[in-house]
């Protein structure tokens, strides 16, 4: 009981904050980008909370569980994507925009734009969907009896978390996110320090983990090399990379900034800090497996731990912090699409000279609509996959579909319109029909690899070479 009352109390106080914050909305701006007011340090609080979300705590947690130390390898490809972003951040803050598909349509026009929110909006439903059944988990380990019966099921909980996300979304958008993200990325932060020395006490060290692992059929846990392939490594790390470098919940951090010198010090301070919080994930969900032989509670493998392992005080600050970063996430990757629709296709098409209350009033319809859009996707996924192959497969299809066009749009003068209209289908249409191929007829090199490889690779042959065709008659027409 008492791990609900504290959840309850931080759940009260962010309901309080958006309430606070919702009077101040008075623009678009205000709802999207945080009235471009965001410091550095708030912009790296707030670009953590959202990137170590649902996919790090519960996924990479997850696959830490089945597989042991190598799962260290999955953080390389984020760190490598925020490298590569230090450059990337000035340039996309020098666009006086609210949306990576204005900034596409800004470089290659319409259709281009409309094919960048359809990909965006699909990729970005599955990421929020699984945050909902990530919220139901926590409620259904924590509402227990005294036998240890679960109070309610993961798909009660499931409901409640996403109608307290919905709800707290739409109050004040990215305004009261912000500023309550500092808090999280703090808390997250230190809680993962304090843990991971607990949780190896408990698990008796390096001999007392060998020891566990032996016992349960499972010595390669304590094995980094050699336990995931060529391929695995790639269908791993390589989602990951493709979506940091275009990931639209970034890029709108980045148009939140004063100015393009704080988004650069934010990214470049977030190379050290997501190596840090990546890996003491993956390092503590590992440690904790050891002392979970249940399968069926593994893949939530850290709520656990915080409830079971470690002392109440230190556990409540975790769960809570759990709590926080699936919110955040969730509501961020639902702001982006509510915007992206509204600025890239309401306001384009429909109504350009919208009042901003009526822009407001629509935007947060929006977030209601695509939040009931997510939960029933998170139906129709919640027993066929983990949560983690779930992510790779949403951050396939945006990496795959609108990552290559956007850095062409800022670093390569060359990229035509009808070279990003390419890329972007051949992405989206690589990542769904791949995943949908029954493996057995492929050849046993394709067989292992999932949809990233063969996705990027067509989206950014298509992108250069269309390009290349088509870059005289491009000319001709602008």
């Amino acid at each position: 009981m008492v791990y609900l009352i504290a959840i309850l109390i931080y759940l009260f106080a962010l309901t309080g904050i958006g309430i606070y914050k919702s009077r101040q909305v008075k623009t678009q701006a205000d709802f999207a980008v945080a009235g471009r007011t965001l410091s550095p340090w708030v912009l790296v609080c707030t670009m953590l909370a959202v990137w170590i979300g649902t996919g790090s705590i519960v996924g990479n947690a997850g696959m830490a569980y089945d597989s042991g130390l190598a799962a260290l390898i999955i953080p390389i490809g984020s760190v490598i994507g925020m490298i590569v972003l230090t450059r990337v951040a000035p340039k996309a803050r020098d666009y006086d925009v609210y949306s990576v598909p204005e900034i596409i349509g800004s470089r290659y026009g319409q259709i281009a734009r409309l094919l960048a929110v359809v990909a965006l909006v699909l990729a970005y439903m599955v990421i929020v969907s699984y945050q909902f059944n990530a919220g139901g988990a926590v409620l259904n380990a924590i509402l227990r009896d005294d036998a240890g019966h679960p109070l309610i099921s993961v798909q009660t909980g499931t409901i409640l978390a996403a109608v307290f996300i919905i709800t707290y979304t739409i109050l004040a958008g990215l305004m009261s996110l912000a500023y309550t993200d500092i808090v999280t990325g703090i808390i997250i932060t230190l809680s993962l320090i304090i843990a991971f020395p607990v949780l190896w006490a408990k698990a008796g060290g390096w001999s007392g983990m060998e020891a566990s692992f032996a016992a349960m059929g499972r010595p390669e846990h304590m094995k980094f090399r050699g336990v995931f392939s060529r391929a695995e490594v790639i269908n791993y790390t390589l989602p990951s990379f493709l979506l940091i470098m275009g990931d639209a919940n970034q890029y709108q951090r980045f148009f939140a900034s004063r100015n393009a010198k704080g988004a650069t010090t934010a990214t470049t301070f977030m190379i050290v800090v997501v190596l840090v919080i990546e890996s003491l994930i993956i390092l503590e969900a590992w440690v904790a497996s050891s002392l979970i032989p249940n399968a069926a509670v593994g893949k939530y493998v850290l709520i656990y731990a915080a409830k079971d392992f470690m002392p109440t005080a230190l556990g409540l600050l975790f769960l809570v912090t759990i709590v926080g970063i699936i919110i955040s996430t969730a509501d961020s990757f639902l702001l982006i699409p509510a915007t992206c629709v509204i600025r890239d296709v309401y306001l384009n098409y429909i109504k350009p000279k919208a009042a901003e209350k009526q822009v407001i009033f629509l935007s947060r319809l929006l977030v209601l609509a695509l939040g009931i859009v997510a939960y029933l996707v998170s139906l129709a996924f919640a027993q066929s996959t983990t949560i983690f192959h779930r992510a790779m497969y949403a951050y396939t299809i945006y990496g795959a579909a609108i990552t290559p066009c956007l850095v062409a749009a800022l670093f390569w003068k060359g990229a035509t319109r009808y070279g990003a209209i390419a890329s972007i289908l051949a992405g989206t249409i690589t990542t769904l029909v791949w995943s949908g191929l029954d493996k057995d007829r492929l050849p046993a090199w394709a067989a292992e690899l999932d949809a990233v490889l063969p996705a990027i690779t067509l989206s950014v042959l298509s992108l250069v070479l269309v390009s290349l065709l088509t870059r005289k008659k491009a000319a001709g027409q602008n």
